[in-house]
């Protein structure tokens, strides 16, 4: 300090006066930058907030619907545990055999034992052998004693009902062609693994035209209740579609699948709007939610598109031009974009506004890459398609029954999916008839939490065209 001091004092008044002007100028300076980093702190403390906010609002996994995180968080320890709806802890059941096990005989002296005390318990649990039950109806014929008559009298033939059986030229019970039915639409079993069941466990030798033939009956028992759900499905206010593979004889054709929170409708056809059309009807007037294909554009009525599907294709975009700035940032913008939109409340009118305010939004952003002049961008097929379904993109924002995804298609779909994987397509049109009234049965059984065996027996004792609920 004395050096400095020193140093300072053999300078002159003239440069004694620039000394201090250079230093006024750096102490200027490093002011300037206190104030823009503050004001860069605020901005990131703001964004923190909104993250911690937004964390604390949404499921983390739910960010962006039809994508996984890259890794899941811990769950955070807290001092009780959430109560399960359901105990899985192993509960004693209620006996149905007793075995009891004792010394007959003192093993030091050889005294006879008897009486005693129970010392412990231990619960087996054990199925038993099922064979199956071949009941043989007789029909017995019998003369009347009165000589005056003589009349030989034999009973009626009793119907299939009270026979147990399907239908009235079957020998397949209900029972049994039930179980038959859910092990192939529910357990999706092929029909070479269902014989095997049937003999190994029940003792019972079916050919496969037998298990096709009860599956068939099934299927016709079931023909009034398909009605009955499509009829359901065209009064939906909200109704969701989608389309799958599904070969028959080797042919390529589709399935389609229409669904509500409580229904399933399958069938399968073509790939265009016919099928569209012939399954909701002209009078259908509700919300159908679908994906971005085709055939579902020419529907007049109100219409929700999925927001998982663009998410997701602009996600798979960004990881294959990883190093685009500008591609992030509008990938960003777009998310940013739906998250307020998903978050709008108020009444129907707020609800319009918001809506048309977040439709020029996102069409703002998509609107430098419709121009044929600019240069061509990743993200500019994705905006042609955005500035095409703009319309119906915030459907779901003044009509707060309407999802912003078509998750809930997919989810009807998969089970079918999963079948068709397994055994594959069907040989003939009847295959076809067979597994799409089998796929909307226990399909809306499913939704519905109905025991698919137990809503098979009573469609098939029940009227043909009562649908268990």
């Amino acid at each position: 300090m004395a050096l400095e001091r020193a140093a300072v004092g053999a300078l002159s008044h003239a440069e004694l006066v620039d000394l201090v002007v250079r230093q006024s100028e750096i102490i200027d300076r490093l002011q300037a930058t206190i104030v823009e980093q503050q004001a860069l702190i605020a901005r990131l403390e703001a964004r923190v907030r909104d993250l911690e906010e937004q964390r604390d609002r949404d499921d983390p996994t739910k960010r962006m619907p039809g994508l996984k995180p890259a890794a899941t968080p811990r769950r955070r320890k807290t001092g009780s545990r959430k109560r399960r709806e359901h105990g899985f802890s192993r509960v004693r059941g209620v006996p149905t055999e007793r075995i009891e096990h004792a010394v007959e005989q003192c093993p030091y002296c050889a005294t006879p034992l008897d009486g005693g005390w129970v010392a412990w318990r231990k619960e087996v649990l054990e199925i038993p052998d099922a064979p199956a039950r071949v009941i043989e109806h007789v029909y017995l014929a019998r003369r009347c004693p009165n000589r005056a008559c003589g009349a030989r009298v034999t009973p009626p033939a009793v119907g299939a009902a009270a026979l147990g059986v399907a239908s009235g030229r079957s020998r397949l019970g209900v029972h049994l062609v039930s179980l038959i039915a859910t092990l192939r639409a529910e357990l999706r079993l092929p029909v070479a693994l269902i014989q095997w069941y049937l003999a190994a466990v029940h003792g019972l030798e079916l050919s496969v035209g037998a298990i096709v033939g009860a599956l068939q009956r099934v299927a016709t028992r079931g023909a009034g209740a398909v009605a009955t759900i499509q009829a359901a499905i065209r009064a939906s206010p909200v109704v969701h579609a989608d389309e799958t593979g599904l070969r028959e004889d080797g042919a390529n054709g589709y399935l389609w699948s229409f669904s509500t929170p409580t229904a399933r409708y399958f069938v399968r056809g073509r790939r265009d709007k016919t099928v569209v059309d012939a399954v909701l009807g002209p009078a259908f007037a509700g919300v159908l939610v679908t994906d971005f294909y085709a055939a579902y554009d020419h529907y007049d009525g109100p219409h929700q598109r999925c927001w998982a599907h663009l998410l997701r294709d602009i996600h798979a975009l960004g990881e294959r031009h990883p190093a685009d700035a500008g591609l992030r940032a509008w990938a960003d913008a777009v998310h940013a974009i739906y998250e307020r939109a998903r978050r709008i409340t108020g009444s129907d009118a707020t609800r319009r506004q918001a809506q048309r305010r977040c439709a020029d939004q996102l069409l703002g952003l998509c609107q430098p890459y419709l121009d044929a002049q600019v240069p061509t961008v990743p993200q500019a097929v994705l905006c042609r398609r955005i500035a095409k379904y703009l319309p119906e993109l915030f459907t779901f924002v003044t009509d707060s029954a309407v999802p912003t995804t078509n998750n809930a298609a997919e989810r009807s779909v998969r089970p079918v999916v999963i079948q068709r994987k397994i055994s594959g397509g069907t040989r003939s049109p009847a295959g076809s008839t067979t597994f799409t009234r089998l796929a909307t049965l226990f399909g809306t059984w499913r939704a519905r939490g109905l025991d698919p065996l137990f809503a098979c027996r009573r469609l098939l004792l029940d009227s043909p065209t009562a649908l268990p609920i």
